[in-house]
């Protein structure tokens, strides 16, 4: 019978390690999955505040490649880098098992930061707590009602103060973040260009999204004339998403007092000698606003965002495009596909069911 108990109030747990600090681009290989050696209490301590909590999905997101390097001055000032032979973590959605805060209780669902395993105790002080009222699935908050939501809303609204009629490019359109900036730019009546990496991609821009044009960059011998071709009169917004070749082409032919918001540069994290930028003299010439951003620092509009985009969701006037890959084992394949283009729309991990 004790055996039983035990059985019953203990389990174990499966992790996603760093193994080592990497160079170059991530792959598969640099992430290993271990089982932990003690089994997990399925009880928090009385008096810690924690909740425990099994993580249902977690977001695989551009950054986390950027915190498997070595720390440098540069990158620190985003996160702390993972540290080899720890877990990594990112944005998850959770179910709480058991909590010592009375704002949570078991059964709740919770979105925020995690580790990449199955069971994980949290403070709760930077987690929210999902309101399953709101019709919508639980993986959402990985993307459109998480973070990455966030990113859009801000760099599109309050960093680049769109004004309908503008004209608007984004890179990496397909992607988490690209495909929402696109739609936010469409509902407020700007034209809207998008690039990616594929055909398929592209078609998933103009069938299904809703931009008025978009182009493979991989097959375009000049960006330059691509994106002259797209906008004869110069492009008013740029939403930032890859950096290098693609950002000195934009700086060609954006107009006068434009904006660009500067939300990543995939194409640069982990290039060994990293690409320059010839054009830059173009923003004192056409006193371009050009500003980098990461969402937690606009995380007090977090309402503000939630009362904006649930209305669209629930009026079906947004669509949110995921690619989810089932399995924590799976993990470290899909976080690293990331960085060569293999997924279709924001990649989720889905480690268990509801």
């Amino acid at each position: 019978m004790s055996s039983l108990r035990e059985m019953e109030s203990t389990v174990r747990n499966k992790q996603v390690i760093l193994r080592d600090y990497i160079k170059g681009f991530p792959k598969e290989s640099d992430l290993m999955i271990i089982e932990v050696a003690n089994a997990v209490e399925l009880k928090v301590k009385a008096g810690s505040k924690d909740i425990l909590v099994k993580n249902l999905y977690l977001s695989c997101d551009p950054y986390m490649g950027i915190l498997m390097r070595e720390p440098n001055p540069s990158t620190s000032a985003l996160m702390d880098a993972f540290v080899p032979g720890k877990p990594i973590s990112g944005y998850g959605v959770s179910r709480v098992i058991d909590s010592d805060d009375p704002t949570f209780t078991k059964g709740d669902f919770v979105c925020g930061m995690v580790d990449w395993e199955e069971y994980s105790t949290i403070n709760p002080t930077s987690s929210f707590k999902i309101d399953v009222n709101i019709n919508v699935p639980l993986s959402y908050y990985t993307g459109i009602l998480g973070m990455t939501g966030l990113t859009a809303y801000v760099g599109f609204y309050e960093i680049c103060s769109a004004k309908k009629g503008e004209t608007v490019f984004v890179s990496a359109a397909s992607g988490a973040v690209g495909q929402l900036v696109g739609q936010f730019a469409k509902l407020m009546g700007c034209y809207v260009v998008g690039s990616a990496g594929s055909k398929q991609k592209v078609d998933l821009l103009l069938n299904k999204l809703g931009f008025d044009d978009a182009f493979n960059y991989k097959e375009e011998p000049n960006l330059d004339s691509a994106l002259k071709r797209c906008f004869p009169k110069g492009i008013d917004i740029y939403f930032e998403n890859v950096g290098g070749k693609m950002l000195d082409a934009v700086l060609l032919n954006i107009k006068t007092y434009g904006r660009i918001a500067v939300c990543g540069m995939i194409s640069q994290y982990h290039l060994e000698t990293r690409e320059g930028i010839q054009n830059l003299p173009v923003v004192i010439y056409k006193k371009i606003k050009m500003q980098g951003f990461v969402a937690i620092d606009f995380i007090d509009t977090f309402p503000k965002f939630l009362e904006f985009v649930l209305p669209y969701i629930k009026e079906r006037k947004l669509i949110y495009v995921e690619d989810i890959v089932e399995g924590l084992e799976n993990g470290p394949a899909a976080l690293a596909g990331l960085f060569r283009g293999q997924n279709f729309g924001k990649q989720v991990l889905k480690v268990a069911r509801e």
